[in-house]
């Protein structure tokens, strides 16, 4: 595994270009799961593991790893499945999702691959394991199920969605953004619903799609129904994730940002994915802001300059 990672550096090329990398692993059985390269930072053989007294039932014991105490998660338990066992044969991928370390125990760990968002597409409805999936895509005439990470950690250590009270001044916001609403776009419905509860007490209305391809449809039929000049005029801004089958955030940007009818759309993006090439892709695609998942308050606040400034 020691070599899986080599050249992150070099796949930042990918973003931008609507393609991600998938690190595929295998839980218990025979079914395939991906994780966005982006959001590992190492994969290694699992580690000797100390048990926490009343810790989450799906955190096996915590690693220590290059200096940093981690828990780890079981990932099968956390689908619903049975715990993994024969843990000197499993693997642990370390991964940062929302500002936090984690590592997500796993039955075995096989390649990566390259793909087009195009060919990720929503997961099917239903209950179990399927309601923990954020995308779906095929790889060897085989299903490969992409997890709601967002949502088994929230199960596990719920987030706080609420604003400090210090930001919420009554009536400030509705003069600013009067019957305009702010956009949310994120194929995550635990991220979805937890930007939506903290922009709540900010009397904010909002309008919710599970993808870029969705959001930008919606966008465009918005501008051209109900708006006489910009879009604007009905939407105040948009808060996009970047990670999104069929579209991901940056290509949904880049066209808001090329299209006449959009281009004045302010776009924060707002997304669990770390890494210094943000910075260079906000510029690229013309997005006028950055946030990483999730602090209510961040939130709140670029929600607040991005509206006061039309």
């Amino acid at each position: 595994m020691a070599g899986i990672l080599d050249s992150v550096n070099q796949r930042t090329q990918l973003v931008g270009q609507n393609r991600l990398e998938l690190l595929l692993f295998k839980l218990k059985g025979r079914q395939r799961f991906g994780i966005n390269v982006f959001k590992v930072r190492e994969v290694l053989q699992c580690p000797n593991l100390t048990s926490m007294p009343k810790s989450n039932q799906y955190i096996r014991g915590v690693a220590h790893i290059r200096g940093q105490t981690i828990s780890v998660i079981d990932l099968s338990m956390a689908v619903g499945g049975p715990a993994i066992t024969d843990l000197e044969n499993c693997f642990v991928i370390i991964a940062e999702y929302n500002r936090s370390v984690q590592g997500f125990l796993v039955g075995s760990v096989e390649r990566i691959v390259n793909m087009n968002w195009e060919k990720i597409m929503p997961p099917p409805s239903g209950a179990g394991r399927y309601s923990y999936l954020t995308a779906v895509t095929e790889i060897d005439n085989e299903l490969v199920e992409i997890l709601d990470v967002e949502k088994i950690l929230a199960e596990i250590t719920p987030i706080n969605t609420q604003v400090s009270e210090g930001l919420i001044s009554e009536g400030e916001m509705q003069r600013d953004i009067g019957e305009r609403i702010v956009f949310i776009a994120d194929d995550s419905a635990v991220a979805r619903n937890q930007v939506k509860r903290a922009l709540e007490p900010l009397g904010v209305q909002t309008e919710l799609a599970k993808n870029g391809k969705e959001a930008l449809l919606r966008l465009r039929e918005i501008a051209e129904l109900d708006c006489q000049n910009s879009i604007t005029e009905r939407v105040a801004l948009l808060i996009s994730d970047v990670e999104m089958p069929e579209m991901d955030g940056y290509t949904l940007t880049a066209e808001i940002k090329a299209d006449p009818k959009l281009s004045s759309l302010h776009v924060i993006l707002h997304t669990s994915l770390s890494g210094v090439f943000n910075q260079a892709m906000i510029q690229k695609v013309g997005a006028d802001d950055f946030i990483a998942k999730f602090n209510p308050d961040e939130l709140a606040t670029a929600v607040k300059k991005w509206v006061h400034s039309d």
